[in-house]
């Protein structure tokens, strides 16, 4: 089955050219993105009153955040030929689904999977084989999402550049910048959500990849205020790496063990667990294995670690389909779920690989900070 790589798009100039350049270089990935979110909406029963009163809310908590980032929403829309509310739709898409449900009363079915099912890991230079810090995750998500990735990079007047793989239309999903600083994030689930306004989680992973001191990055995750929960895994090319579990209004640290971070997507840290309930197990059971697995695989490949032993946990298949790494399976709500994308961080080299539906393919594409990309000879072993 030949799967397709994740197109390239290189944008730079001012926020709304940057945002033009996008949706004009991916508007039929665009407009997908629309489709998967747009029709959830309809589902709940919104028309188009509804929905551009529901969306309306989220565009005003991201202009406060940051108005240069409606103004890139604004070109992907006049790039793609899109309405605006429909970009800022999709870089709002766990919150707005979440709002819509509740303004609905259609709660979350306990069998239902949730957004950001995934597994990640951080491994700091005293693990690594050639010194330099390596970050990765698998994402499980809609597997139709392989048809509305990209990988971004944004060339910056006003800070350093950066590359994200992200859902076409959206600003940042994880990613590294030029100053070394990479993100990654898993779904997290408490009894706080939705309890208080937040910035969406997407604008967060943002303003972490613009941030040229590894300090801001923290301060973005740590204290911005957010609709729900969600865990941020964060590192630096300088050797280190912390994961906070964010609940709407606090967020947890839990630092490296052994120069290793890996993170499912149930709440880990004590102190956390003191003070709130996890409430998505019901969605993610799985995850206690998930993250003891790719521990697991890496202490197993030894004292020094490359980007291919990472490589290797996160293939693991261990208890299939409801493992690592996910081949593509209709779920309890007739969404197609999968392990929608691996993708490996080497910021050393300014270097993203990123393998879709890796169940299923093991190519990977790799992608520069600075380089064009090129096509990986070999596949995964």
């Amino acid at each position: 089955m030949m799967i397709q790589p994740c197109p390239f798009v290189v944008v730079s100039g001012s926020p709304r050219e940057r945002g033009r350049q996008h949706g004009a270089a991916v508007p039929a990935r665009v407009k997908r993105s629309i489709e998967l979110y747009g029709g959830q909406l309809g589902e709940l029963g919104y028309g188009a009153a509804a929905k551009t009163a529901l969306i309306s809310e989220f565009a005003r908590e991201i202009e406060a955040f940051g108005a240069h980032y409606i103004e890139e929403m604004a070109g992907i829309a006049e790039g793609a030929s899109v309405p605006l509310e429909d970009i800022i739709m999709i870089n709002a898409r766990t919150e707005v689904i979440a709002k819509a449900r509740l303004i609905r009363n259609k709660p979350v079915e306990a069998t239902e999977e949730l957004d950001d099912g995934c597994t990640g890991a951080i491994i700091l230079p005293e693990r690594s084989a050639n010194g330099a810090l390596i970050h990765g995750q698998n994402w499980d998500w809609k597997a139709e999402c392989a048809e509305t990735a990209i990988v971004l990079r944004v060339r910056r007047d006003d800070g350093p550049d950066f590359l994200t793989f992200v859902e076409a239309g959206g600003l940042a999903r994880c990613g590294m910048n030029a100053a070394g600083i990479c993100i990654t994030a898993n779904y997290l689930e408490s009894e706080r959500d939705f309890t208080q306004a937040g910035v969406p989680l997407a604008l967060i992973r943002r303003k972490v990849l613009e941030q040229e001191h590894f300090a801001f990055a923290i301060k973005a995750v740590a204290t911005t205020p957010k609709a729900c929960s969600n865990n941020m895994m964060l590192s630096t090319v300088a050797g280190f790496g912390i994961d906070f579990e964010c609940a709407p209004d606090e967020a947890f640290p839990l630092y490296p063990t052994e120069g290793l971070i890996v993170h499912a997507n149930h709440w880990v840290g004590q102190v956390a667990l003191t003070k709130l309930r996890d409430t998505g197990t019901p969605r993610v059971p799985e995850s206690f294995y998930r993250d003891w697995r790719v521990r697991k695989l890496l202490d197993e490949a030894g004292g020094k670690l490359t980007a291919d032993d990472l490589k290797h946990a996160l293939f693991d298949d261990f208890l299939t389909p409801h493992s690592v790494c996910r081949p593509p399976r209709p779920n309890d709500t007739g969404n197609l779920s999968a392990t929608v994308a691996m993708v490996i961080m080497e910021p050393a080299e300014g270097i993203m690989e990123v393998c879709p539906l890796p169940a299923l393919n093991r190519s990977f594409t790799r992608y520069s900070l600075t380089a064009d990309p090129q096509m990986l000879a070999k596949a995964a072993e």
